[in-house]
């Protein structure tokens, strides 16, 4: 249940500075999108920031779900639904800490801009960190 706990406060954490950027907030945002010779490789809008913000607090109720702090029994399987989900979860995580091979993830080749720098000391360590909290849950 720790693990859950510690994966759920994170999620939620990183959904709230989503919705920071996605109400306009600029702290941040230009360290959290990888770049190459000094561009962007995205612009990500209102909609899509808000739009992952929103998948971060699903992952978070259904994380909830899991560990027993939210319970849904109308949901007929919803344990087994619910520990797949949480499965998967923990996957993506864990592909995101993996990454693309290029620009993201602990095996990326670019390294020479802000982005790639946070994103080896922070942001893929996060992932992996995410990807085993919520593995525990799942698996519990």
């Amino acid at each position: 249940m720790i693990a859950g706990a510690a994966a759920i406060v994170m999620l939620l954490m990183l959904a709230g500075m989503h919705l920071y950027w996605a109400a306009g907030g600029k702290a941040g945002k230009g360290a959290a999108v990888p770049s190459a010779s000094g561009r962007p490789l995205m612009r990500p809008s209102v909609l899509g920031t808000a739009m992952v913000a929103v998948g971060l607090c699903v992952m978070a109720a259904l994380l909830a779900l899991r560990i027993g702090w939210l319970n849904v029994p109308a949901l007929p399987g919803n344990g087994v639904v619910i520990e797949v989900g949480a499965w998967l979860i923990a996957a993506v995580f864990a592909l995101r800490a993996i990454g693309d091979f290029r620009y993201v993830g602990f095996f990326k080749r670019i390294r020479d801009s802000r982005f790639a720098r946070l994103d080896t000391l922070a942001y893929s360590p996060l992932c992996a960190c995410l990807a085993l909290l919520v593995g525990i849950s799942a698996g519990t």
